[in-house]
């Protein structure tokens, strides 16, 4: 018997890679099971919050919605501002609790996002490490090298493997550990995002992945002018900005306008937490002095 198409493919594709709007162009698929209408749904709202349009997905996704829409709903919240986030926190807790729907893939997929987000990776893995999805799979990934933990990443990474060598998920897993890893596995990874530039539409998630390999091999005009081509891409893509801000410090140009949009943008970048810890630190050394 030949298999079913796999009608989400693409808009899956254009979500993981980071072609956001392709994703929302593409969400016009018709004659899906339920279970699949879910999922088309969850990725086009995931698309928008990732565009920053939170509160549309607030506003369109209402109380009769399905477990994983209310999930992606709760995530739009805790990104809407941060007097939502102790709410949301408390109310993901409260359903992750409830065994209808604790074990819903998409609830434990942003639970772990939220935790992620919070710097709370044990709290993440618990509803993320019996993974279930490749989502999961590699958000399990993302969080152990978070934690400095590239030993339990290349665990991770050899069940996706297992499942599926060739999947896009699979292939970005394999290029972030090779990123953590460093060394010869840079050419590795840098390779895997080339492959991708030339099979899939480019997006800033690409040639910001081609920009940190060039960076780490030390060829940081190269990485310049990828990340210069994303900026055109996405102006206000944190990763892009806080990659700008290192490679023109190597570069010996200057940075503050990068910084500046990145502090006004996305405040709770870890770039700018770090700056601002930074900061706090050196005055209170002058003011002991």
């Amino acid at each position: 018997m030949a298999a079913t198409p796999d009608l989400l493919f693409g808009l899956r594709n254009n979500f993981y890679l980071g072609a956001y709007q392709a994703a929302i162009n593409s969400g016009d698929v018709q004659n899906l099971k339920e279970e699949d209408a879910i999922e088309r749904d969850c990725l086009i709202y995931r698309s928008y919050i990732a565009l920053g349009s939170y509160q549309l997905v607030v506003n369109e996704v209402d109380s009769s919605a399905a477990t994983p829409l209310q999930a992606v709903k709760l995530l739009a919240l805790y990104l809407l501002s941060t007097g939502n986030k102790e709410t949301a926190i408390s109310s993901i807790r409260e359903w992750l609790d409830d065994p209808a729907i604790g074990n819903n893939p998409i609830l434990r997929l942003i639970a772990g996002i939220i935790f992620m987000h919070e710097q709370d990776y044990n709290e993440a893995l618990k509803y993320t490490n019996v993974g279930g999805t490749m989502e999961l799979n590699a958000l399990n990934v993302q969080i152990f090298l978070k934690m400095h933990r590239s030993d339990y990443a290349e665990k991770q990474l050899r069940v996706m493997q297992q499942i599926d060598e060739d999947h896009t998920l699979t292939q970005l897993a394999t290029a972030w550990l090779n990123l953590a890893v460093g060394g010869s596995k840079i050419q590795e990874a840098y390779l895997i995002f080339q492959d991708f530039s030339e099979k899939y539409q480019m997006t800033s998630l690409i040639l910001n992945g081609k920009a940190v390999c060039c960076m780490h091999m030390g060829n940081f005009d190269e990485a310049e002018s990828f990340l210069l081509e994303a900026l055109n891409k996405d102006a206000k893509d944190p990763e892009t900005l806080a990659n700008l801000v290192v490679c023109s410090l190597h570069l010996g140009k200057p940075s503050s306008r990068f910084l500046s949009q990145l502090k006004l943008s996305h405040p709770e970048h870890m770039l700018i937490k770090r700056g601002s810890a930074a900061e706090e630190s050196f005055d209170r050394a002058v003011q002991t002095v």
